[in-house]
């Protein structure tokens, strides 16, 4: 089967901007998007640079994008993009930098895992724990850690990420699910868990995900970094260590609800800017708008019907599940 596939070319040596390539194989049944890369490079153009190690979808260093996707190149297969998508282009991981062709610099990536202090503090094999100092827990690391430690730091959430194409201070997915693992770890004592914790209350931290969800649809290990940043909020939230908007938006929302039994969108704005008289003073044309269209409740409204289950449903939430 001969097709055409596109890759996308750069050489900072000679080129003034990233172009297409196109070229025509033949492709045999099970070649993978990288035995078509290994083939191209020994075959048609010795100067393709690309990176790969394993071939087996462990090490992680094959992540690009492949037809608009982020992927692992040894794993994805070249007949199903087609039958998929009716072509196939290549391009490098976007939203970091390019050093040539397909290789791209992991250094912003790197640098994004070491801020979250990706290890155990010494402060933390403590002596009266005797058991867990020496190395076990208390249970099995896959349960406790929610499958974070199966991450081979491909880059390939990073890369999907929507808020990293706009924010690249952004913690990124990866890093802040690695800091979901360390949270679990009963080895460190609540004042260094604390400690990390309010770190990431800082600007490019938690709060400022989107929950777009791309991050959890592009793993290859199902680490689903999403969901950990959701537990590093909740256990934010637990401590009272939630002073961005982000977190007052959720706790107002939740208030709100439970109290009215539905969203008071008039008073959800002053709850979320909180005693900012510059922002208030921004959002006062939008009061004013909603006002005119009907989004501002009455206090004289009638009480909803239903609302003592809508709050039977939150006190339920507040207690432990019987075993």
């Amino acid at each position: 089967m001969r097709l055409t596939i596109t890759l996308q070319r750069f050489n900072p040596e000679q080129d003034a901007a990233p172009h297409d390539e196109e070229m025509r194989l033949d492709v045999r049944r099970g070649t993978t998007v990288l035995d078509l890369l290994i083939r191209i490079k020994q075959e048609v153009d010795g100067r393709l640079a690309l990176r790969y190690s394993c071939r087996s979808a462990i090490c992680g260093s094959c992540a690009m994008e492949i037809n608009g996707g982020q992927k692992l190149a040894c794993r994805t297969s070249v007949r199903k993009e087609y039958a998929r998508h009716g072509r196939l282009r290549i391009a490098p991981l976007p939203h970091v930098p390019v050093i040539k062709d397909l290789v791209v610099d992991m250094g912003p990536f790197w640098s994004k895992i070491r801020n979250i202090t990706p290890w155990l503090s010494a402060s933390s094999l403590m002596p009266h724990r005797p058991a867990e100092a020496a190395g076990g827990l208390p249970e099995p690391a896959e349960s406790r850690f929610h499958n974070v430690d199966a991450c081979i730091m491909c880059g390939a959430c990073v890369a999907a990420c929507t808020v990293h194409a706009v924010s690249p201070q952004f913690a990124g997915p990866a890093a802040l699910a690695k800091a979901g693992r360390f949270l679990a770890d009963p080895r460190e004592p609540e004042r260094v868990t604390r400690a990390r914790l309010e770190v990431l209350q800082e600007a490019h931290g938690i709060w400022d995900c989107t929950r777009c969800n791309f991050c959890v649809e592009v793993c290859p290990k199902d680490v689903k970094p999403m969901e950990a940043i959701i537990r590093l909020r909740r256990a934010s939230l637990d401590r009272r260590l939630a002073p961005t908007a982000g977190a007052r938006h959720i706790t107002a929302f939740a208030e709100l609800i439970e109290g009215q039994g539905r969203l008071n969108e008039a008073v959800m704005p002053l709850k979320v800017v909180g005693t900012d008289f510059s922002r208030l003073w921004r959002i006062l044309p939008l009061g004013i708008r909603m006002f005119f269209k009907g989004k501002v409740p009455t206090p004289f409204s009638h009480r909803l019907a239903g609302l003592s289950q809508v709050q039977a449903i939150f006190r339920r939430g507040r207690r432990p599940f019987a075993p």
